[in-house]
C-alpha cells in the first residue's frame, strides 16, 4: 500500500525523520519496500493568474497571456494551451526556474513576442504521465506561492508491504495508529459527523446471505453533480496513494478507502430496478464489470442485484450497467460488511484483483461502516452537493464476527521475551492499539478491536507487545538443545546416493508445483479422481497432482522450445491421491528423457533415445539397493502401448512405471520427439537389501552355454525366472548374451543364448554330474515354457 507521508503526519506527527520513521514501521512487522519523493526535482514555480489575453499576431494557435505572479508587475507569458483562460490558475514557471529533466526557463520569443516564463501542465512538473492542457488550480489558490509549498510536493510516498494479517493497516488511520503507539503518543481521528436528512427517498434493501453480509448500509443521494471537479488536495492525495482521479464520487469512495480502509460503492439510482438485493448468484448468471470484462458467475458467488439483475460483485467490482456516469444525478451510495471467507478467492477466480477485494479477503472492521458512509456523504455534499436521505441499515447481529477476550499470562510474557514490563506499560501499549483490557492476578484479559482479526491466542497478544517494544531492544540467548542422534538404518537407501546416481548419468534435478492444469491431469491420468483448490493461484494450477508426470512434461516442452534438444529431469516429491474421506501424499521419484541417447560427440555414431535407455537408468538405481525388480509388460493410458513395462519388486508390489509417452498425448502437448518416462514408489524403491557375506569356494567353477528356442510372446525374464526356480544350489549365475530371430528359426519363435555358471562349494564337479543338472534344468524349462534346445 502507498501512503503520503504528509498526509500521515497530519494524524500523528512525532519528531523523527522520515528515515527513523520508516525504520520504526519496518521494525514493527509493517515492512516498508521504498520511499520516494512525491514529485520530481523542480523549483522556481509559483501560483499565477491569468488576468489578460490577446491573441498572437502571428500564430494562430498561441495566447499572449499577462500573468500574474506575486510581483509588482505581471509577466508576459506566451501559452499554446486550449485551456488557457481569464482567471485560471495555473502553476507558473519563472525566469531561471528549472522543471524535471534539468529543463531550464529563459527568456525567450515566439514568433517575435517575448515570453518571460512558461505556464505549466502536470506532464511539465512530472505529476502525471499525460496532460490536455494546463494544471487548473483551484481558484482560492495564493497568487506567488511557490507550488511545492502549495501542493505540499516536499513530501514523501511511503510503500508498506503488509503481511496478509495486517489489514488494519490497510488505511491512513489504521498507520497513525500504529505510528502513535510506536511512539507512545495521541492521535488525532477523523472528524466524521452525521449528515442532515433533506428527503425521505430510501431504497428498500434485503440481505439473504446474512452470513457472508452481516451488514449493509445504503443511502440515497439526490441531486448530486457528478461533473463537479475533484479538488487538487483529494486528487494529490489519491495520486500518492497510486489512484488516479476519475470523477467526483469515485474519486470521494477511493478517498474513503484509503483514509478509513472501508470499501464502498456508489450506483446510479435511476439505473436499479426495486429494490436491493444482496443474495448468491444463480446459476449461469452474467455481470458486465465496471472493466469491460463480463463474466458468468457460479452459484458460489456472492453479489448485489436488484429485482432485474445482478448489479455488482460483491466487495470486488462493480457492475457497467449501473456505473456512475457524467448523466447521474441521484447516487445509491453503498457501504457493506462481507466476512473474509465470502470474498476470499472469488477474485482471483474471475481473473480480478481489486483495492476492495484486497481488504475484504482480508478483514475489515466490522463497525466501520456508519462512520464511512456518513463521511463519503460529508465529502461528496461538499464536492458535488446534493440531497441527503437517511441511512438504511440492514445488520443481522448474530452473524457479525465477535471478538472474544483473550487471556494474557504475565509470567507467560516475562518468560516468553525474557524481560519484565510494568503493569501500566502493558496496558498501556493494549489500550493505545485500540483493545479493552481488564487486569487480573495473574495477567490481562483483553479483547480486540473488530478491526483486529489476528489477535486470537495468547501468542498474538505477547507478538504485539515485542514489537511495540522492539525486537531489537529484546535480550538474546543461545539456544541449547539436548538430543539423541537418530539412528540411520542399512535397510533404507539414501535418497541423495540416487539422486546423485541420475545426475551421474546425465540427469538435472527439477522442481515444479504441486498445483497442474487439470486438462494436462485428466489426458495423462483420466481415470484418476482429482483433488481440486477452492482457491488457486492461476486456472492452470487448479488440481493436485496425481503423478510428477505433469510438471516433467511441462518443464520438458518449455525447454525443447527453447532448442534443447536433449533434456533429461528427475523430480523426487510428492503426488496426491484423493481416498474419498482423506487424501494420501506418497513420495515418488520421477524421471523423463528425450533426444539424443548421448551427447553429440565424434567417437559414437549419434542415435535417440529409447526404452532399454531409461530401463538401464531403473536398473542402476535398483542396483543401489542390491534388490531384484521385474519389468512386466503392462498398459498404462499416458504410455505407448507397445512400450510400456509395470515395475514390480520380488514381492510382487507394484513399485512403478516405465514406458514411452503415448503418439497421441505426445502431439497433444506439442513434442516433435519421442519421450520416455519413469515414476516409481521412493518408499518402496528405497528399502534396500542388506549385503550378506557369502565365502568363496576353493573349488572350480564351469561354464555351460546353451540356445533354447522359445515363442516369440515369451519374455527373457520368463526364461531367468523359470531357471531360477529349479532351486539348484550349485547354479550362481544365468547370462544372456545373444537373441536371434532368422534364418534355422521359425517364424513365431526366437532363440535365445545364454550361459549358467555353475559352482559347488564343497567338491569339484563332474561331467555326469553337470549333465545331470542341465537335464533337470531343460526339463523344466520344456514343461513350464515349451523351451527346447536350437540345434
Amino acid at each position: 500500500m502507498q501512503i503520503s507521508e504528509a498526509w500521515l503526519r497530519e494524524y500523528v506527527n512525532p519528531a523523527i525523520s522520515t528515515e527513523q520513521l520508516v525504520e520504526q514501521l519496518t521494525m514493527a512487522g509493517l515492512e516498508v519496500d521504498s520511499v520516494t519523493p512525491a514529485a520530481a526535482a523542480f523549483s522556481g514555480v509559483v501560483v499565477g493568474e491569468v488576468i489578460a489575453i490577446e491573441p498572437h499576431p502571428d500564430a494562430d494557435r498561441l495566447r499572449v497571456c499577462q500573468v500574474a505572479v506575486g510581483e509588482t508587475e505581471p509577466l508576459q507569458i506566451v501559452c499554446g494551451a486550449s485551456n488557457v483562460r481569464i482567471g485560471l490558475k495555473i502553476p507558473a514557471a519563472l525566469i531561471g526556474a528549472v522543471l524535471p529533466g534539468d529543463f531550464k526557463i529563459k527568456k525567450s520569443k515566439l514568433r517575435g513576442e517575448e515570453s518571460f516564463g512558461m505556464l505549466c501542465s502536470e506532464k511539465e512538473l512530472g505529476l502525471a504521465a499525460d496532460a490536455n492542457g494546463l494544471m487548473e488550480l483551484a481558484t482560492d489558490a495564493p497568487v506567488g506561492v511557490d507550488i511545492r509549498d502549495y501542493l505540499s510536493l516536499n513530501d514523501n510516498i511511503i510503500e508498506v508491504d503488509l503481511t496478509p494479517n495486517r489489514a488494519d493497516c490497510l488505511s491512513v488511520e489504521g498507520l497513525a495508529r500504529e505510528v502513535a503507539v510506536l511512539n507512545q503518543m495521541d492521535w488525532s481521528i477523523t472528524h466524521v459527523e452525521k449528515s442532515t436528512v433533506n428527503h425521505a427517498d430510501t431504497l428498500t434493501v434485503s440481505v439473504k446471505a446474512t452470513n457472508a453480509c452481516p451488514r449493509y448500509l445504503g443511502r440515497l443521494l439526490k441531486d448530486v453533480n457528478v461533473k463537479a471537479e475533484t479538488p487538487l488536495w483529494m486528487q494529490e492525495r489519491l495520486r500518492r496513494s497510486g489512484i488516479r482521479s476519475l470523477s467526483a464520487v469515485v474519486d470521494v469512495t477511493n478517498y474513503v478507502l484509503i483514509e478509513l480502509g472501508q470499501p464502498l460503492h456508489a450506483f446510479d439510482a435511476a439505473k436499479l430496478t426495486g429494490s436491493i438485493n444482496v443474495r448468491y448468484a444463480q446459476t449461469d448468471e452474467s455481470l458486465a464489470l465496471l472493466n469491460g470484462q463480463t463474466i458468468k458467475l457460479d452459484n458460489e458467488t456472492l453479489i448485489i442485484a436488484d429485482d432485474k439483475q445482478a448489479l455488482a460483485l460483491a466487495g470486488v467490482m462493480g457492475g457497467s450497467e449501473s456505473a456512475v456516469t457524467d448523466e447521474t444525478q441521484n447516487v445509491f451510495l453503498e457501504c457493506a460488511f462481507f466476512s473474509p471467507l465470502s470474498i476470499a478467492g472469488k477474485a482471483r477466480n474471475y481473473g480480478l484483483h481489486t483495492d476492495s477485494s484486497h481488504r475484504f479477503e482480508r478483514g475489515v472492521d466490522p463497525s466501520l461502516q456508519e462512520r464511512a458512509i456518513e463521511r463519503a456523504t460529508q465529502l461528496i455534499i461538499d464536492i458535488a452537493g446534493g440531497s441527503v436521505g437517511a441511512i438504511t441499515d440492514v445488520t443481522t447481529a448474530a452473524t457479525l464476527p465477535q471478538r472474544a477476550a483473550v487471556l494474557l499470562r504475565k509470567l507467560r510474557l516475562e518468560k516468553t521475551l525474557g524481560i519484565d514490563l510494568a503493569d501500566e506499560q502493558v496496558v498501556d501499549i493494549f489500550q493505545r492499539l485500540g483493545m479493552s483490557v481488564q487486569t487480573q492476578s495473574d495477567g490481562w484479559s483483553v479483547t480486540p478491536p473488530g478491526c483486529r482479526f489476528d489477535i486470537a491466542i495468547e501468542a498474538d497478544l505477547i507478538e504485539e507487545i515485542a514489537r511495540i517494544v522492539g525486537y531489537n531492544k529484546l535480550p538474546s540467548s543461545s539456544l541449547l538443545m539436548r538430543s539423541e542422534l537418530g539412528k540411520a538404518t542399512e535397510a533404507v537407501l539414501d535418497l541423495d546416493r540416487v539422486k546423485d546416481l541420475l545426475v551421474d548419468r546425465g540427469y538435472q534435478e527439477a522442481i515444479t508445483y504441486s498445483f497442474v492444469d487439470e486438462q494436462i491431469q485428466q489426458a495423462i491420468a483420466p481415470n484418476d479422481d482429482l483433488i481440486r483448490l477452492k482457491n488457486p493461484i492461476s486456472a492452470d494450477l487448479s488440481v493436485m497432482r496425481t503423478t510428477l508426470w505433469c510438471g516433467l512434461l511441462k518443464a520438458a516442452l518449455h525447454n525443447t522450445n527453447r532448442q534443447q534438444n536433449r533434456v533429461r529431469f528427475f523430480e523426487s516429491g510428492l503426488r496426491f491421491v484423493n481416498k474419498g474421506d482423506h487424501t494420501q501424499q506418497q513420495r515418488m521419484l520421477s524421471g523423463l528423457a528425450l533426444g539424443s541417447a548421448y551427447s553429440e560427440q565424434w567417437g559414437i555414431a549419434t542415435r535417440k533415445v529409447d526404452f532399454f535407455d531409461i530401463k538401464a537408468d531403473v536398473q542402476a538405481m535398483v542396483a543401489l539397493t542390491d534388490a531384484e525388480v521385474e519389468f512386466i509388460p503392462a498398459k498404462h493410458p499416458a504410455l505407448h502401448p507397445g512400450q510400456t513395462a509395470e515395475i514390480l519388486s520380488p514381492q510382487g508390489e507394484k513399485i512403478g512405471w516405465l514406458g514411452m509417452l503415448h503418439p497421441t498425448l505426445e502431439k497433444q502437448l506439442g513434442f516433435d520427439t519421442q519421450v520416455f518416462l519413469f515414476e516409481l514408489d521412493q518408499d518402496l524403491l528405497l528399502n534396500k537389501q542388506i549385503p550378506k557375506f557369502k565365502p568363496l569356494s576353493k573349488y572350480p567353477s564351469v561354464r555351460r552355454d546353451i540356445a533354447l528356442i522359445v515363442k516369440e510372446e515369451v519374455a527373457v525374464s520368463a526364461i531367468i525366472n523359470c531357471i531360477k526356480d529349479c532351486d539348484e544350489p550349485t547354479l550362481q549365475d544365468i547370462v544372456i548374451f545373444d537373441i536371434y530371430r532368422g534364418k534355422g528359426v521359425e517364424e513365431g519363435s526366437k532363440s535365445v543364448a545364454l550361459s549358467l555358471i555353475i559352482q559347488d562349494f564343497s567338491q569339484t564337479l563332474t561331467d555326469s554330474g553337470i549333465d545331470a543338472i542341465f537335464s533337470g534344468l531343460l526339463e523344466t524349462l520344456t514343461t513350464k515354457i515349451s523351451a527346447k534346445l536350437r540345434d
